[in-house]
């Protein structure tokens, strides 16, 4: 294959947890602009809903959105079904979906706690346990667990306090390199893309109280675009990537490297 087809999707079927707005919807405009089909879910069904309208007027794309809130078994089945039903296959998981919670440690109340790992952790097993049997039928698939910078290392409690989001995120970097080791023999790959910060709804907060430290500290003294994860989904969903596994690729504008 050459290098466009390297990175072509056409033919592809993707399903984007979270994918009706933030980083998941950017993530979805990149699959659909390499030619994938793309289903995306959210307990949010409308901003799912609008996103595929937008991704099939602008690309062409055939575009799927279903309710699906990924703590739920039944939710993440019906998903992976009607997914299978509609195009016959299922090459590309994106574990995008994602809750976080600020408090200090000593305070977080449980329930915040519980709901983020339930969210972030136990969503991404789930998801990845579904789709993956469909995957280890088809000999062949591609997952992508989107985890965080905030998974790497600690956060200064100033600027970041939310040791719910950092853990949970430290954990999905866990469960994407051991999972990578059990499903390496059944052809399926599985990295994860750990994101610096973007301007989103969830991180909207943060990034007002702590924007200017946030600045210093990453050396390209931006925030991430909306362009800036397409092409990181894009390779780890594609041929391109096809001897990539277990590994976790930082997009955070050198932040990690400081």
């Amino acid at each position: 294959m050459n290098i466009k087809q390297l990175f072509d999707l056409t033919g592809k079927t993707a399903i984007v947890t979270g994918g009706g707005r933030g980083l998941g919807a950017q993530i979805a405009e990149g699959f659909a602009e390499a030619g994938a089909n793309v289903v995306l879910c959210s307990r949010r069904v409308e901003a799912c809903e609008e996103t595929a309208e937008r991704l099939q007027r602008e690309t062409g794309a055939q575009c799927l959105a279903l309710a699906c809130d990924v703590r739920n078994p039944e939710d993440v089945q019906r998903v992976v079904n009607e997914a299978a039903a509609r195009f016959g296959r299922i090459d590309i998981l994106v574990n995008n979906s994602g809750a976080s919670w600020g408090a200090p440690a000593e305070e977080m109340p449980l329930e915040a706690w519980n709901k983020v790992m339930d969210i972030n952790v136990t969503g991404t097993f789930l998801m990845a346990q579904a789709v993956g049997r469909v995957m280890i039928g088809q000999r062949a698939g591609k997952i992508i667990n989107i985890a965080s910078v905030a998974g790497l290392a600690g956060s200064d409690p100033r600027y970041m306090d939310a040791i719910g989001y950092s853990a949970s995120k430290g954990a999905v970097i866990s469960f994407t390199k051991d999972l990578a080791v059990k499903w390496g023999g059944h052809n399926i790959t599985v990295n994860a893309i750990a994101p610096g910060f973007f301007p989103t709804k969830m991180s909207k907060e943060l990034l007002n109280r702590g924007g200017e430290h946030i600045l210093n500290a990453t050396p390209l003294r931006r925030y991430g675009s909306d362009q800036d994860l397409k092409g990181s989904a894009v390779f780890l969903a594609s041929d391109a990537a096809n001897y990539v596994t277990g590994t976790v690729l930082v997009v955070d504008g050198g932040m990690s490297a400081m």
